[in-house]
């Protein structure tokens, strides 16, 4: 039987080369996004989900309609995830802090929240939690996100727990420094709030990690699908960086 994953926020960034990782291993892939363009932009064979993950009837929905055709689920990519503000903690508004944390945070809940119950019945599965080295480390100037990313290892581990009696596992990724659109977003608010230039704190990035740079979309994509096989099949309850090897989380360059 063809195995099945569902990826949340799978249009774009890490979530689109997740969903091209598993393909290449010949799963069903189904993404949800926000974005309704790159959901079209999407390759046709794959099932698409117009969905807010902070929206719990919406995905509801989606799990109800994916059980209807799928009739189970193999491998959760519980993906989604915003950068948020960046700036002292002193200067963020409490709106801009729930906004970031309900969806790094509460959008990996509602994910697990409806996949748990398949992979249980299934005595089988696997879900995987994309946090960040931010999550790890903490990160100046980023509270709301680091805060978040450290919130969903603990949820995370507690889905190990829950879900080793049943047969399924639960693992986190934490992606350092991906090169794409997002990071550039990172880096211009990043450069704004330290009055450096783009490059500079690219450049500070990178010397950050023991490799010296940053990471690709498919860097992360090929160890979800390492976590989600039968390769990984006692592998449970961990903490993977792929980041180069983050050394100082905060390097002045």
């Amino acid at each position: 039987m063809t195995r099945r994953v569902l990826i949340t926020a799978g249009a774009s960034g890490i979530g689109r080369a997740m969903g091209e990782a598993f393909d290449r291993a010949g799963y069903q892939v189904w993404i949800s996004d926000l974005n309704a363009r790159l959901l079209d932009e999407a390759p046709d064979h794959w099932r698409k989900s117009h969905v807010d993950v902070i929206d719990e009837a919406q995905m509801a929905a989606m799990y109800d309609q994916l059980r209807a055709e799928w009739g189970g689920l193999d491998v959760l990519c519980a993906n989604a995830g915003v950068a948020g503000p960046t700036a002292q903690v002193e200067d963020i508004p409490l709106e801009d802090w729930r906004s970031c944390v309900s969806v790094n945070l509460d959008g990996a809940f509602l994910a697990a929240k409806y996949a748990v119950p398949m992979m249980k019945e299934a005595g089988t599965g696997s879900i995987i939690v994309t946090s960040s080295t931010a999550g790890q480390h903490g990160y100046p100037n980023r509270s709301p996100y680091a805060s978040a990313k450290w919130a969903v290892i603990g949820l995370a581990k507690t889905l190990a727990m829950e879900l080793g009696p049943h047969g399924g596992r639960c693992n986190v990724i934490c992606p350092g420094s991906v090169e794409g659109e997002r990071m550039e977003g990172v880096l211009a608010r990043e450069a704004a709030a330290k009055g450096m230039t783009r490059d500079e704190v690219y450049a500070g990035y990178a010397s950050g990690t023991s490799m010296g740079s940053f990471i690709e979309g498919r860097d992360i994509g090929e160890m979800a699908v390492f976590l989600g096989s039968e390769a990984a099949r006692f592998v449970s309850g961990q903490v993977i960086a792929v980041d180069g090897h983050t050394v100082n989380p905060d390097p002045q360059v």
